[in-house]
């Protein structure tokens, strides 16, 4: 069932919008914190862009909502193992130090609209968002750094998206986290090559 498309209508910019319809809330304190409070401060930085999808019907209401900005893999610093199976089907991939990706830097559904797909929905739309020919940059990787929960993990999994790192030690070394802290949230990726 595609029920964003029969029952939503898109929107881009959505950091105002969400400042005037009714709260949003995915049933996470922060995600809903982000997009209530910063996402219109985010745009005006722009350091993100959000886009929200709101009931055709209602106005008021709204469905899901996501960010995304420009990002990269630095290749240079992975660990052999993963830079080849990052790299295994990239031409010419000795010449490349970063590959272009696009970053999910939050994403979220309305509780009141759970169980019904709509994470899966979103995530296949966002992933031909970003492969649309009228996007003026390349992009060979969709990138998220999930929260390091199995839910969470599993939802991406699902998806298609990989962890970069085998492990959460392999993570913390590469980002410098001491080994006795806590990872919070796990680098993954998705490759857009195939679905062209």
């Amino acid at each position: 069932m595609d029920f964003l498309q029969d029952n939503c209508a898109l929107f881009s910019n959505a950091g105002e919008i969400l400042l005037h319809c009714r709260p949003f809330s995915c049933g996470d304190e922060d995600l809903d914190s982000f997009f209530i409070d910063d996402a219109a401060m985010y745009e005006r930085q722009l350091l993100s862009k959000t886009y929200c999808f709101r009931l055709k019907t209602d106005e008021k209401a709204i469905v899901c909502a996501f960010t995304l900005s420009s990002s990269s893999i630095d290749a240079r610093r992975l660990p052999n193992n993963r830079r080849r199976k990052l790299t295994e089907n990239v031409p010419y991939e000795k010449s490349l130090k970063t590959y272009p990706a696009a970053l999910i830097g939050r994403l979220g559904v309305n509780v009141d609209f759970g169980g019904k797909g709509i994470g899966t929905e979103l995530m296949e739309f966002i992933k031909q968002l970003v492969l649309m020919p009228s996007n003026i940059m390349a992009c060979r990787y969709l990138t998220v750094d999930a929260y390091n929960k199995q839910t969470v993990l599993n939802f991406y999994e699902k998806n298609g998206f990989k962890c970069i790192f085998s492990s959460d030690s392999q993570e913390k070394e590469y980002i410098g986290l001491p080994p006795d802290k806590d990872l919070k949230t796990r680098l993954m990726y998705f490759d857009l090559l195939p679905l062209l």
